[in-house]
């Protein structure tokens, strides 16, 4: 899962003797492992905020929420393959084990009796302001927590029960309980142990706050009792609302400019000052997970901070592309204004080393190779929407197993906003390119015509057709590189990707209008092409998976939505978790 979990598994080399903290821990950090496939993660409790966001304070780098309902997680594991099951568990036991049954406690018995819906986990970022002198010996897991703390907020619903867990918890392996006040509220805490200072406080009766370390819980304290909590962050209530949901599964925020900070600090990736300076127009990144009887669905938002001098342009005008490509269509990818798009990249990446391709690369190659400039050339005329496809070509005849398949780019050759064409600039730039590969590279630039449309097709030296280009309704300009595949765009399909079942049923609807959707046919396009190893288990993920959909929005001048959805296999005849040793409970936590 992202960087999240990343940060909590971090912590796992502490035992904290309050397994009741870590209850909620393992089920948190559980969802790292679930979330290979989640892509991203979301919000939404009774109040429409993060569980404990008026608890966790608002520097926290990052908080995810969890559910505690047993039969959502018995469906997540329903989800995937054999393989990504026996991988969850495997996850899933061990963290039981190592929080739980390892310190004498069951959830069922111990913990469900009396925690809410929901549980939260916070990494906070390194405290501010004065620091205590440097000890003569530091050893690693030390300058580790010097560095991060974690808060759990898990919410009370029977208070007597939790109460008394609180006043008597487990005898410690090593050291023992105290008590001390701070702010009036009563913290016990553990001493004694190498490595663990967990200390726990209950609010108001109704939030049970764990913590790794003194001072966090007194951050968390000071947060509720001063309102200065994620609750109060620049634009935390405005955007959450946004990506509420019912019952979800989770639900996560991310700091991103406490973020970028801590990257910036990094001796191994340190961010360019230039770069900073762009991420702190940025605030914040939340999403939602619900489990649904097909897949996962993820609905985000990222929002700038409020005092950014940046703003975004609302302009969502995408959403017709998908019904000039065939019904076939393995990938889709579409956006409303490609200059725009391309604008806002090079805001973000210019000296970014974290941007797959620096945008100085992408200028250089596309005026090395073909002498145009991007942006005078090309951008200037691609204001409006725009479609990247791969589509398959049909089988030649007495070769049903040969497949290929053709890169499709199209885009509309008008403004989107103002609506005026551009259509000569776009001639103009497409000769060019014409002279280009006729005189620089020997292809052949010939006439044709493709049920009876005009076309120019590229002829390579070796008398292979290498490119096609042309126009659709008079200003959508289209060019294919790969195999032929122009009969399949021209005249129009009367069976299209809109209009087929797994678009309809994967790519989200919401949010309307929109700026870009995106569409993944996993099964067929990994049974045909190759795919370079991006993450772990990347073949096993994929194995699980059928189709990827996402839309996305410009929802206003300071924040943008995304909804993703994923098309899972599933498993059959699901089994329950094993045991704990030596247990005869079947729990499934």
């Amino acid at each position: 899962m992202p960087p999240p979990l990343v940060s909590v598994q971090m912590k796992k080399n502490k035992k904290p003797s309050l397994v009741l903290t870590l209850s909620a821990a393992g089920l948190l950090i559980g969802a790292g492992s679930v979330a290979y496939w989640l892509l991203a993660q979301r919000q939404i409790s009774s109040s429409d905020l993060l569980v404990g966001a008026n608890i966790i304070p608002g520097d926290a780098l990052f908080a995810v929420s969890l559910t505690t309902d047993p039969q959502q997680w018995q469906k997540l594991r329903q989800f995937g393959t054999k393989e990504t099951q026996t991988e969850l568990d495997k996850n899933l036991v061990q963290l039981r084990d190592r929080f739980l049954t390892n310190n004498g406690y069951d959830f069922q018995k111990d913990i469900a009796p009396w925690v809410g819906d929901d549980v939260t986990i916070a990494i906070l970022a390194p405290a501010t302001g004065n620091k205590p002198a440097p000890k003569p010996v530091t050893t690693n897991e030390n300058a580790a927590s010097d560095q991060q703390s974690m808060v759990m907020v898990l919410p009370v619903k029977n208070p007597e029960i939790a109460k008394n867990i609180l006043a008597q918890p487990k005898i410690l392996k090593q050291g023992k309980w105290s008590d001390r006040t701070y702010q009036g509220i009563a913290i016990k805490q553990s001493q004694g142990q190498a490595g663990q200072n967990f200390s726990a406080a209950l609010l108001d009766g109704r939030f049970l706050v764990i913590t790794d370390s003194p001072k966090a819980t007194e951050r968390a304290i000071d947060a509720y009792k001063n309102k200065t909590s994620l609750a109060t962050t620049g634009g935390f209530t405005e955007n959450f609302p946004k990506i509420a949901n019912y019952q979800p599964f989770a639900q996560f925020y991310v700091n991103v400019p406490t973020a970028a900070k801590i990257a910036a600090a990094s001796p191994n990736r340190p961010l360019p000052a230039q770069v900073l300076a762009q991420l702190q127009n940025n605030q914040g990144l939340a999403g939602t997970i619900t489990l649904e009887s097909e897949g996962i669905r993820f609905k985000g938002v990222s929002w700038l901070n409020p005092n950014s001098q940046r703003v975004l342009v609302v302009e969502n005008k995408a959403g017709k592309m998908q019904s000039r490509i065939p019904a076939e269509t393995l990938m889709m990818l579409t956006g409303g204004n490609l200059q725009r798009l391309w604008r806002d990249y090079v805001l973000t990446s210019q000296g970014n080393p974290l941007s797959p391709i620096a945008p100085e690369q992408i200028r250089g190659g596309i005026k090395s190779l073909t002498d145009l400039d991007l942006e005078k050339d090309l951008l200037s005329w691609m204001k409006g929407e725009f479609l990247l496809s791969v589509i398959p070509a049909t089988p030649k005849e007495g070769s049903p197993n040969d497949f290929r398949a053709g890169l499709l780019f199209m885009v509309q050759t008008s403004d989107a906003y103002s609506g005026q064409s551009l259509r000569k600039s776009a001639e103009a730039s497409i000769s060019q390119l014409d002279e280009v590969m006729k005189n620089q590279y020997q292809f052949q630039v010939q006439p044709g015509k493709v049920a009876g449309q005009p076309v120019v097709n590229w002829v390579s030296p070796y008398g292979t057709l290498t490119a096609t280009h042309g126009w659709l309704d008079g200003d959508v300009a289209f060019l294919i590189v790969g195999a032929p595949i122009a009969d399949k765009i021209v005249p129009k399909p009367n069976y299209t990707l809109a209009g087929t079942l797994p678009f309809q049923q994967t790519v989200p609807t919401e949010p309307n209008p929109t700026n870009g959707q995106f569409f993944l046919d996993v099964e067929r396009t990994v049974k045909n092409f190759p795919l370079p190893t991006l993450i772990p288990n990347q073949q096993t993920l994929l194995d699980a998976t059928r189709t990827i959909g996402m839309t996305s929005a410009v929802s206003d001048n300071r924040s943008n939505r995304y909804d993703i959805f994923i098309e899972l296999k599933k498993v059959t005849n699901t089994t329950t978790l094993p045991s704990p040793e030596g247990s005869k409970s079947n729990s499934v936590r």
